[in-house]
């Protein structure tokens, strides 16, 4: 089928008023041109669609039953395009973002309260999942971004950073190190220390952290989730080796963070997207607003 929008626009405009000249007159283009076009357009459809005196063009009942479907067809499309132009300007659309529960909460508010006030049209989705689980929700298109720390070998996403996460030291109020600025890994010899599962990649840190100054790694705590090893430091039970963005946490709790150095070990929060596909208005315009509050969550930004 070789109709044209052009030939429909003719075709509708002669359709409301009846003649070529003042159709042409509407649509700013010649009369023959306009004429040959109607012409195409009955001999693409095998049909007349009007019927031509000397004094008006009348439509045919071909052209009237031809004038509804095409009045809704385009008016359908000019929808569509509006639509796609409120997507590319961020006035609509859906935004569906999946993080780990910690980077959620400390992170992900504040952002999108942010976000949608910029943008109020886009309704926003949060998923607070695993790593795991995140990775695969961006691949799959179950959500359109993702936040965290993810292996440099995940094939499928794509990466934008948003800060440089460094390790730090979280002891209780009672502690010797709370007096220091920032502690060397070879001071946490003799410590009682909480750690995160070897499931965390938290925890494969903190052994890289440990074998660098040829400490043995023997944690008097194991727990699956920051805001409970954050606890059990609180209770005096030991110190934990936890990432930057759990300051914020600490904040509830009577806990202080500290470097770590010697060495210094850091990883990327990154927000990942699928690779592959064309990244939405949506997705680019919360990637610019979420990094700024993430680079909030470093120590210097949090003193």
């Amino acid at each position: 089928m070789k109709i044209t929008i052009k030939q429909i626009d003719g075709f509708l405009a002669v359709a409301e008023l009846g003649n070529f000249s003042r159709a042409s007159k509407r649509l700013n283009i010649a009369q023959p041109a306009l004429s040959q076009a109607i012409k195409d357009l009955e001999a693409e459809l095998g049909v007349r669609l009007f019927d031509r005196t000397t004094r008006r063009v009348e439509l045919t009942d071909a052209g009237r039953e031809f004038r509804d479907s095409a009045s809704k067809a385009i008016e359908e499309l000019e929808h569509a395009v509006e639509s796609v132009h409120q997507l590319a300007e961020r006035r609509r659309g859906r935004l569906r973002i999946a993080a780990p529960p910690l980077l959620a909460a400390v992170v992900l508010p504040q952002a999108i309260a942010d976000f949608q006030s910029r943008y109020p049209g886009i309704s926003v989705q949060v998923a607070d999942i695993s790593t795991e689980q995140i990775v695969e929700s961006v691949r799959s298109g179950k959500a359109d971004c993702g936040l965290g720390t993810f292996p440099s070998g995940e094939e499928g996403i794509e990466r934008v950073v948003l800060m440089r996460d460094n390790l730090m030291l979280f002891c209780d109020d009672q502690s010797p190190f709370r007096e220091k600025t920032s502690i060397a890994w070879s001071e946490l010899a003799g410590q009682p220390l909480i750690a995160l599962t070897r499931d965390s990649g938290i925890r494969l840190l903190v052994e890289v952290g440990f074998e660098t100054v040829q400490l043995p790694l023997r944690p008097t705590f194991e727990v699956s989730h920051i805001a409970t090893a954050l606890a059990l430091v609180e209770a005096g039970l030991g110190v934990s080796v936890l990432p930057t963005y759990a300051l914020a946490t600490a904040r509830h709790h009577r806990v202080s963070g500290r470097l770590l150095e010697a060495p210094t070990i850091s990883r990327e929060v990154v927000l990942i997207h699928a690779s592959g596909r064309s990244v939405s208005p949506a997705v680019s315009a919360f990637s610019a607003v979420v990094r700024r509050y993430a680079q909030k969550l470093s120590p210097q930004e949090m003193t």
